[in-house]
This record gives structure tokens, sequence and C-alpha cells, in this order.
């Protein structure tokens, strides 16, 4: 698995990425992925919904629990995912390149993203 360059992630398992512009793409490290199992279902948000930083934003269902996601930094919903509704092993596959949840407009991000951990700092504060 490929772990994108200048992710950043947080202690509730959430990752952002920069894509440019103020947009930022969101989904689930493979960490959670791992720990959820078999992803059976999921539900993501409206095109144009706006979210507070820390807001439950999303939710994934697997064969053993449900679990909330949320929003690593505020911003408004401008792409969702829809292939990963339709098709949501995609999430177990691959979380960071096919699995996204969802593309946000954050132009304040990088102020919000402080308490968010390089992967590399993440994966220490795994172990």
């Amino acid at each position: 698995m490929i772990v994108p360059e200048g992710i950043l992630c947080s202690k509730s398992h959430e990752y952002l990425l920069e894509n440019g512009d103020s947009v930022y793409t969101v989904g689930l490290t493979d960490y959670a992925v791992e720990q959820l199992g078999d992803i059976v279902f999921v539900e993501l948000p409206e095109v144009g919904t706006e979210y507070s930083k820390g807001e439950v934003f999303a939710t994934v269902e697997s064969v053993k629990a449900a679990s909330e996601i949320y929003m690593p930094v505020g911003g408004k919903i401008v792409e969702v995912n829809e292939k990963i509704v339709e098709t949501p092993e995609i999430l177990n596959e691959s979380p960071f390149e096919d699995g996204w949840l969802v593309k946000i407009e954050s132009p304040d991000a990088l102020a919000e993203s402080g308490d968010l951990l390089e992967y590399s700092d993440y994966k220490e504060e795994l172990e």
C-alpha cells in the first residue's frame, strides 16, 4: 500500500491530504480500516454541507461495528466518493487511493491542522 506524501492523520484515525486551492481529501487511515475489518456500509454527507473540526460527518459499518467518522478540519463538502457508497469494500482494499471519503474546501485547514500528525508520527503513536 502506498501512503501519499504529505498526508496528515488525526488521533481518531482520519486523514487529510492537500490537493491544492484549499481543497483537501478526507478519509480513514489504513490502521482504522484494519481495526474495523470487512466494511459493508458507508454513509456519506451531501455535497455543500459544512462541518466544523471534530464534527461527525460520516458513518462506516463493518461486520464488527459501526463507527462515526470525524472531520479533521472544518470545511464544506465539495465532492463525495460515490463509488465507495456502492462498493464499500474498496475502503478495505485501498483506503488512501480509491477509498477516500470526501473532498472538502477548507480555507482554514492549515490553522486547524496543528494537532494532526505526519503519517510516520501517527504510526509511532499506535505502537
